[in-house]
């Protein structure tokens, strides 16, 4: 290829710069890096998440006692042998309670604290990491912090130390049922080990509070405090709340660590998790009514959760 000067001179033509090639094949491709990236993570959840609930399904369904490959099919008669269980059903009520409780008094409070936090003009992040440092505790380390120290039958425990200064005689908190002050060892334990990470997830969603809300709301005449918490805040945070009560009512009915540890083996005061352990794991040893009693528990949270989300507007995105 050549091009014509002004002499008539045929001169050869300039070259041109070819574009790069893409890379071809798997290696140069977006799915070849994302199934490299993500299969670990798939493989682990499918082996120890997905894998064993479908077996535990298939359990429930077969009687299966002392073993995991049972052969004889029963069909629901697990089930309905577990919702005859007295102490299995009440043990499902009791946290229906439980949770009716704990959920709006762990969302109180982890709002109330990302409320101070937020409005701290200096030390935000000191306060911040000391509200969420119980977060990163071990629910069984501090279940037994709050067992041999703060709630302690004896008079050296912290909260019979306090009250004997009130001339209160020592209380009994776990060795009783009657009156039951293990429920308050056991939602105080709760509420710190919970409120720190929630308050986070508030406080993230306080700062995307847009300042303009505020600033027209003021010129409108509203009233800073409750006034506008109520017509502002608390609309923007729907989104969050609703996340956030969704995440209390799962994670109650799937209590296990702080019961287990601080109540030891007595018969009363057992979450579902618990009572699914004794029969699975005790003298019996049933993985069929165990597994029927799991899929119980599941569908129960499904339930709530969806109920929940029904109620507070789950999906329809934060208020304008």
């Amino acid at each position: 290829m050549s091009t014509t000067t002004t002499r008539g001179v045929a001169g050869p033509a300039s070259a041109k710069a070819s574009p790069a090639r893409p890379r071809r094949g798997l290696r140069g491709s977006s799915t070849f890096n994302f199934w490299l990236f993500t299969s670990p993570f798939l493989i682990g959840l499918t082996v120890f998440v997905y894998v064993p609930i479908g077996w535990s399904l298939w359990l429930s369904f077969f009687e299966a006692r002392f073993t995991v490959t049972p052969s004889k099919f029963v069909g629901f008669d697990n089930y309905w042998q577990m919702l005859q269980d007295s102490k299995f059903t009440g043990s499902l009520v009791t946290f229906t309670v439980f949770a009716a409780f704990i959920v709006p008094a762990t969302w109180a409070l982890s709002l109330g604290l990302a409320l101070l936090v937020n409005r701290l003009r200096f030390m935000k992040a000191f306060f911040r990491s000391v509200f969420f440092l119980p977060t990163a505790c071990s629910y069984v380390a501090a279940a037994l912090i709050w067992k041999m120290s703060m709630f302690s039958g004896v008079r050296f425990g912290l909260m019979n130390t306090v009250l004997g200064w009130f001339g209160v005689e020592n209380i009994a908190w776990l060795a009783n049922p009657d009156p039951p002050w293990y429920w308050l060892v056991i939602v105080t334990l709760r509420l710190w080990l919970q409120a720190g990470f929630y308050m986070i997830l508030f406080l993230a969603a306080l700062q995307n509070i847009p300042p303009e809300l505020y600033e027209a709301a003021a010129i409108d005449g509203a009233k800073p405090g409750w006034q506008t918490f109520r017509h502002i805040t608390l609309p923007q945070l729907r989104a969050t709340s609703t996340a956030v009560i969704l995440l209390l009512v799962i994670a109650a009915y799937q209590a296990f660590d702080e019961f287990y540890n601080l109540l030891a083996k007595t018969t009363w005061g057992r979450p579902p998790l618990v009572e699914l352990y004794y029969t699975a794991l005790g003298e019996s040893q049933d993985y069929g009514e165990g597994s029927a009693g799991a899929v119980i528990l599941t569908l129960l949270i499904l339930i709530v959760t969806l109920a929940q989300g029904k109620f507070l507007g789950f999906g329809r995105g934060d208020a304008k």
